[in-house]
């Protein structure tokens, strides 16, 4: 549902290649050749929906998708670099279901293709996408990991983004109470959302994923644990919510341990703080203190 209201908005101001991944099988995976071929299928079989669609590019994509055995991500390349140059509007590439092909190398050597592009396009002025969007259920960090070693992710970003992002992505309180208010519209747990959107931002200060877990906790777990309904969505729930937060090995809390791993100088500032009470003078000069 997002990505088509997504390409909705995109379709207004860019050329908009929306692929989905399940139309591939697994043989299409197996090399370049392939790959290259049913990904050409994939741009022929949209060409009436793709809008402005240049005619010596389709006929080129066209002749990769019936070409075999011979095709490398390199002609496949060529050929989207010179649909980005000439085409009038920015292109953005969407793909969905990319979960089906993670695990294949030509995938990643297709990840890296695009990488490669963005580099090019900073240091050479050679035209790429505006933007690549890959879509699926599984977590990021899995595709990070297999672009990039271990000792790379420390301080780069494994998408090599330079500008600052400076939206505030936190909730407000009044948006966690309007988010509650919905959701007692359609339970009638009879909860008092001011009260209960007051707590969960003095749990969560409105930490977008800490917020979500915690009322989904208490929608599932906490409403088959507690024998008694009516005190899920009050204090008493969120206690239990909470527990079972912290026992988690979510993705938040990976990432949260993973910055104690790469940094033992943090690690041990965090432990001097919280177990013996001992105050730490700010000093920018100490990366684990940064």
């Amino acid at each position: 549902t997002t990505l088509n209201v997504l390409k909705k908005e995109l379709v207004k101001n860019y050329v908009v290649i929306s692929l989905d991944f399940q139309g591939i099988g697994q043989s299409g995976f197996e090399n370049e050749a392939s790959f290259v071929q049913e990904f050409c299928r994939l741009i022929w079989n949209r060409r009436n929906v793709i809008q402005n669609f240049p005619e010596q590019i389709l006929q080129k994509i066209d002749f990769l998708r019936k070409k075999e055995n011979t095709n490398r991500l390199g002609d496949l390349f060529d050929v989207l670099t010179e649909w980005c140059d000439k085409s009038n509007l920015p292109v953005v590439l969407i793909i969905d279901e990319v979960d089906s092909a993670t695990n294949n190398q030509v995938f990643l050597d297709f990840l890296a293709q695009l990488r490669e592009g963005y580099i090019s396009r900073d240091t050479e002025n050679i035209a790429t996408f505006q933007s690549v969007i890959l879509a699926g259920v599984t977590d990021v960090k899995h595709l990070k990991n297999k672009i990039r070693d271990e000792e790379q992710h420390k301080v780069n970003s494994p998408w090599n983004i330079a500008s600052d992002f400076n939206v505030d992505m936190s909730l407000s309180e009044s948006g966690v109470e309007k988010m509650l208010e919905e959701y007692e519209q359609d339970n009638e747990t009879g909860m008092d959302t001011a009260d209960m959107a007051k707590q969960l931002m003095a749990y969560t200060n409105g930490y977008p994923y800490l917020v979500s877990r915690l009322c989904q906790l208490l929608d599932t777990s906490v409403t088959e644990k507690l024998v008694n309904k009516s005190v899920v969505w009050s204090r008493t729930g969120l206690d239990e919510a909470v527990k079972l937060l912290l026992l988690e090995d979510n993705t938040l809390f990976q990432s949260l341990t993973g910055k104690l791993v790469n940094y033992p100088e943090l690690k041990r500032a965090i432990k001097s703080i919280l177990m013996e009470g001992e105050k730490i003078a700010y000093n920018r000069q100490q990366e684990s203190i940064m």
